[in-house]
């Protein structure tokens, strides 16, 4: 019989492998379990908007792909040019400023071109608005009576502004007028404010609001005396 082994020798006290301590364990409650249920009309008046919502957006989608597919094509059928304007001539008879209440007095002729470069659309000019201004203080203003222009065709308008305004010019300003004065040239700004509808074929466009500008060099001609420089015929700016 085999000799039994000795037990090791064990220095204090053993008690075995540590014990883990209990837990609780904590069931939540679901949202289906222990929380609040959902009310069925809540429920069904979101989802009515929820689809409705979703419906307008479809709509609004497919109005604005239809609409830029036909703007598309009236495009490239007709091919809108804006409207030309030249200022052909004028006629400067007197510009002065008087010194003691910055007073301008003057009288000014001006003749104008337009012109419809489009060959399927005819333009109505319903309000033409002239304003004169002179270092950025309007100092008149003449209303264009109003006309039909066809496909391709040009219309010659004039317009007077006559009469006597007060600018209240600063130091500045006073010093430009008496040095373009020394040579009987001004520097006139020309504006145009229009209200125009296009024909296209028996129908008709809303009315536009475009603008002119004309920035002019007008030399003055009074009596007895005829400035050396020329008028020259001028192409004014359009803008929207």
């Amino acid at each position: 019989m085999p000799p039994t082994p000795q037990q090791p020798h064990l220095n204090g006290a053993f008690y075995g492998p540590p014990i883990q301590p209990k837990t609780k364990s904590y069931n939540r409650p679901g949202r289906r379990g222990g929380g609040g249920t959902c009310n069925p009309l809540t429920c069904c008046f979101s989802c009515i908007c929820s689809c409705i919502f979703n419906l307008i957006c479809q709509i609004l989608i497919t109005v604005a792909v239809i609409l830029a597919i036909i703007g598309l094509i009236f495009w490239f059928i007709f091919r809108p040019n804006v409207p030309k304007f030249h200022v052909d001539d004028v006629t400067l008879t007197r510009f002065t400023l008087s010194p003691t209440n910055d007073t301008l007095y003057y009288n000014l002729a001006v003749n104008m071109t337009l012109r419809n470069p489009n060959r399927r659309l005819g333009i109505y000019y319903d309000h033409i608005e002239a304003n004169t201004i002179y270092h950025g203080r309007i100092f008149s203003t003449a209303e264009v009576q109003g006309f039909y222009l066809g496909h391709k065709k040009e219309n010659n308008v004039s317009a007077v502004f006559k009469g006597e305004q007060v600018l209240g010019f600063g130091n500045g300003e006073k010093s430009k007028y008496d040095s373009e004065k020394s040579d009987d040239v001004y520097k006139i700004d020309l504006k145009l404010r229009l209200k125009i509808r296009f024909k296209v074929w028996w129908a008709k466009t809303p009315k536009f609001k475009p603008k002119f500008e004309c920035d002019l060099k007008v030399p003055l001609s009074s009596k007895g005396k005829v400035s050396s420089v020329k008028f020259e015929r001028t192409k004014c700016d359009f803008d929207w």
